[in-house]
């Protein structure tokens, strides 16, 4: 992974992303909605040109053109778009590329936002969507209805069991559009373009932005495909706002030493947990457990800050482990620099129905953890701290 510099990911994002700045170190904050013209003809061309930077926000804006061009430049893209979410993001490629009669293909194991996005919207757009196991690549191309399969949607590490994808048998099946949502992996990790995936999807509130303070997605590609989903997203109007494009280009300066400690800190935690008899199973892609194991080893740079695991009392258990903890805390987002524990049964994938909570692998009593930033010593004491209280309860 380096840029056509022959630079690593980690100086390419201190790099990249200074076209608004002039001669200020920072990135600039532009805040402004909109961009006064000095000519009509000059107005009519912004108006009518792919891109335009000064012309409206919801066209384009610098501050969020850096946020695009540095996301690009990291994921050896020729362009992206930012949007208010990840799910913005996730929805314009959907919706931008699919139309009535098409055909999506997508994974079993994925973040419950996007399987509702396919399951309860497509259907009202007549877009046909079928579910396959993400660690079996003949599934997948199996599943390709010749010219109707419009898109192949992957999100690998998956949400939350951290099952992974090929990149490389998934990125050479011919014919649909190969899209993969890298959330939990980041650039750092991982460049599914460089395996032949046309497009990349980001929720940018996650690990790029990194310290818990905004809401931010991004899709990066080909030219071709990112000036089509501008097109779209410019009527879609979820927009990334100046503001938020500004935290992610200060979340990506940090994000390399960032995603170190944290993979080295889950690493450690996971192998802690592995050996508890309190629980059943951890999934984290540094564990030779991990049924992907060897795939992790060559496609993944990072292990990652995410793991999960189960507790064998079910929800109790889970209930009472989550609301134990002291230094982790209970919310449902992850990336950031505190450690967040979260019950997924209740709170990410809640609206999923028992048999679909089954087919993602989550069950009462799992657990997924997004490791901060805190001393290492220091989270692990916490989760066997509230593992001692479950039992205390019993």
């Amino acid at each position: 992974m380096t840029s056509d510099d022959g630079l690593k990911p980690e100086t390419v994002a201190l790099q990249a992303g200074r076209s608004a700045n002039g001669q200020s170190l920072a990135p600039v904050l532009w805040a402004t909605s909109t961009f006064e013209t000095n000519t009509v003809a000059e107005g009519r061309k912004l108006a009518t040109s792919v891109g335009a930077t000064t012309f409206y926000s919801r066209y384009g804006n610098p501050t969020v053109n850096a946020f695009e061009e540095a996301m690009a430049e990291l994921e050896g893209a020729e362009g992206a778009r930012a949007f208010a979410s990840g799910m913005g993001a996730v929805a314009a490629v959907v919706l931008g590329l699919c139309s009535k009669g098409d055909h999506i293909v997508s994974q079993k194991q994925i973040y419950s936002g996007t399987q509702m996005l396919l399951q309860s919207v497509c259907p009202r757009f007549g877009i046909d969507v079928t579910f396959v196991d993400c660690a079996d690549p003949q599934a997948w191309r199996d599943a390709v209805i010749p010219g109707r399969t419009m898109v192949l949607l992957a999100e690998t590490p998956a949400n939350p069991r951290l099952d992974l994808v090929d990149l490389a048998e998934f990125g050479a099946i011919g014919g649909p559009m190969k899209v993969v949502d890298s959330t939990f992996a980041t650039p750092m990790s991982q460049r599914p373009i460089d395996y032949g995936v046309d497009l990349v999807v980001h929720s940018a509130t996650k690990a790029i932005g990194g310290h818990n303070d905004v809401t931010l997605g991004v899709v990066s590609g080909s030219r071709e495909l990112m000036d089509w989903i501008w097109g779209f997203a410019v009527l879609q109007g979820a927009n990334a706002s100046p503001f938020d494009a500004l935290g992610g280009l200060r979340g990506l300066k940090t994000l390399g030493v960032r995603l170190a400690q944290q993979s080295a800190t889950a690493e450690v935690l996971a192998r802690v947990l592995e050996a508890d008899d309190r629980v059943d199973v951890v999934r984290h892609p540094s564990l030779e457990s991990h049924p992907q194991f060897s795939l992790a080893q060559r496609q993944m740079r990072f292990s990652g800050g995410l793991l999960t695991f189960d507790l064998a009392g079910g929800i109790e258990a889970g209930t009472k482990f989550v609301e134990s903890t002291r230094i982790c805390r209970l919310a449902p987002s992850l990336g950031g620099p505190e450690t967040l524990v979260t019950h997924p049964a209740s709170t990410t994938h809640v609206g999923l129905l028992p048999d679909e909570m089954r087919e993602a692998g989550i069950g009462p009593g799992t657990i997924r953890v997004s490791v901060g930033l805190e001393a290492t010593d220091d989270v692990v004491a916490d989760v066997l701290a509230a593992l001692d209280r479950i039992g205390e309860s019993t």
